[in-house]
């Protein structure tokens, strides 16, 4: 009877530790995921970066393009109200 209840609590034993090692393997299979996942993050977020600095960049040349017309815009006016040769 002794033997019976030893051999049961090794098969249970040999059954928890199978157990054990696939939760072993699924958390680094998760921690794998987790680290993809850290890397696209990044690769978006230098991605968004990149994106405003050239919208910045974009608005800078807009903005001086928008000072110019607004000067020949008034130099034109002003040429109406001179006398003209």
């Amino acid at each position: 009877m002794a033997e019976v209840a030893s051999e049961l609590m090794f098969e249970l034993l040999k059954r928890v530790h199978a157990d054990i090692a696939d939760i072993k393997l699924g958390q680094r299979e998760l921690k794998a995921e987790m680290n993809a996942m850290r890397g696209t993050m990044v690769a978006v977020h230098q991605d968004i970066y990149n994106i405003h600095t050239t919208l910045a960049r974009h608005e800078t040349r807009l903005d001086r393009i928008e000072d110019r017309l607004e000067l020949r815009e008034f130099q034109e006016a002003q040429i109406r109200f001179e006398p003209q040769p």
